[in-house]
């Protein structure tokens, strides 16, 4: 194609209703949000990886799977995102508020659940079988981060008021906060820096849990005191809607059941892998780390492809739903691509923070490992993009419930069970392991297009058909930003 119709074409494609530039006006402030969330992850592990290798290989087990208690409730919650948006698209603002409130009820409702698990750290860490310095630091990390779990379940219900109706700035900016604060105060509490004792790995989770708490408190202000939220007088709409309630359960559980096995399953393949030595498990730990600092930013682009989906539904226009799908793929595509080729051909680039000050002999087997792992990465992180973008379209329709049996069967027999059947015995090869993580990402993304392409979801809603005598709004092509009037 010539160059000048290839120009022409990009540029049809960037200004048209769906195109590039609608979806990056909604992803753009969610890729520097989520973006923000993984740089904090990242530090957290480059200091440890600065205090002890020990620390470094203790924090992603311990850390993924505290999280795996509060991600069903915070998958759950979020979900409220596909009712605001719906319900923007469709024109009831009346019914935002409540849908959100909902969310809150469960979030709050979350932690009774959540407090008594912290009593299962010791068994489930002895059952991992790592070594005893390792547990010894698993349990305490585990423990603070569930305490302060209901701090992560209620702005993830909070912040979907905001999202759903592409007013996402607000979410970025207290995300930025966040971040910034939870560097700070794990230079603080690892190191004992600024008069504070040296608490090591039990630093960096009360770090995460502060951090968190101001977060809330911020997006709680947000909601109930905002613009926003004296527009569509939230406080009025606090009480528990049953019907609404109950189908934010029947939508809202699967994508929460979805996340959390999703991620049990992560987590079963690294307790596992760290049957195989500190070495295996350390590298296993920095190559994920490296990945999720450069895919992590793209759950901007699924969010930001949920709701314009949620959006284009609710105002019954399914052709501008998948072409909103389409446009999001093409452009993680690229961008996913890219960062492989970096994998392949520069793999020390990404390395070089966790060794600045780390033994170097301790991390010279380290690394020669998580280069090999990078490649396994550069292969499966092509597909992961087309899963991110795929299933969150299906959840912006309502397809929850096969985005969660797909996700967690293909999960447990392709990517676990061989892990199980390598590890269990501790004498495996930490490469058959690998092949079969990168085996199940790219089969999984299969199943999504497949899903995707064969177009039930464009003819399901979460939401209630708006009564005719009520007045509907305005629906712009491109999606209301921060300060615009819809």
């Amino acid at each position: 194609m010539p160059w000048y119709k290839l120009a022409a074409n990009l540029r049809h494609r960037w200004s048209r209703p769906a195109g590039f530039r609608e979806v990056l006006v909604l992803a753009g402030p969610l890729v520097l949000s989520t973006g923000t969330m993984t740089v904090q992850q990242f530090i957290n592990r480059v200091f440890l990886s600065w205090y002890s290798p020990e620390a470094l290989a203790a924090s992603l087990p311990a850390g993924i799977l505290s999280f795996t208690f509060l991600c069903f409730f915070i998958g759950t919650v979020s979900y409220a995102n596909t009712f605001v948006a719906q319900y923007h698209g469709s024109g009831q603002p009346q019914r935002i508020a409540s849908s959100v409130w909902q969310a809150v009820w469960l979030s709050l409702a979350s932690v009774v659940v959540i407090l008594p698990c912290a009593l299962l750290a010791r068994p489930i860490f002895a059952l991992a079988g790592h070594t005893a310095s390792v547990q010894a630091l698993e349990v305490p990390y585990f423990q603070v981060l569930l305490l302060g779990g209901g701090f992560a379940i209620l702005p993830a219900a909070l912040s979907s008021f905001f999202t759903g109706q592409g007013r996402v700035r607000t979410v970025m900016w207290i995300n930025i906060v966040i971040s910034i604060t939870n560097a700070l105060l794990d230079y603080a509490l690892i190191f004992g820096h600024f008069g504070l004792p040296r608490l090591g790995i039990v630093g960096a989770a009360y770090a995460t849990v502060i951090a968190t708490a101001l977060g809330t408190a911020a997006f709680l202000v947000a909601f109930l005191f905002g613009p926003l939220g004296r527009r569509y007088q939230v406080w009025a709409a606090r009480g528990l809607d049953r019907d609404l309630f109950a189908r934010l359960l029947r939508f809202g559980a699967p994508s929460g059941l979805h996340f959390m096995l999703d991620l049990f399953a992560w987590s079963l393949f690294i307790l596992l892998v760290g049957r195989l030595g500190t070495v295996s498990l350390a590298a296993t730990n920095l190559a994920f780390q490296v990945n999720s600092v450069v895919f992590v930013p793209m759950i901007g682009f699924a969010i930001a492809t949920s709701t314009l989906v949620g959006q284009r539904l609710g105002q019954e226009q399914p052709q501008l739903a998948a072409r909103t799908t389409w446009s999001a793929f093409q452009m993680t595509f690229v961008y996913m691509v890219s960062i492989a080729v970096f994998y392949v051909l520069t793999p020390r680039l990404f390395i070089v923070p966790f060794g600045a000050k780390a033994d170097p002999a301790q991390f010279a087997d380290v690394q020669a490992q998580a280069i090999i792992m990078l490649r396994f990465v550069a292969l499966y992180s092509i597909f992961d993009g087309a899963n991110l973008i795929f299933s969150a379209a299906l959840k912006g329709a309502g397809d929850t419930l096969f985005v969660m049996l797909m996700s967690v069967s293909l999960s447990m027999t392709i990517m676990v069970l061989p892990t199980w059947l390598v590890c269990r015995d501790g004498k495996g090869s930490v490469w058959v392991a690998w092949s079969a993580i990168t085996a199940f990402v790219c089969i999984l993304a299969c199943g999504f297009l497949w899903r995707f392409l064969q177009g039930k979801w464009r003819t399901m809603r979460v939401t209630e058909a708006p009564p005719h005598a009520l007045p509907t709004y305005p629906h712009p092509d491109v999606p209301v930003v921060e300060g615009e009037m819809p």
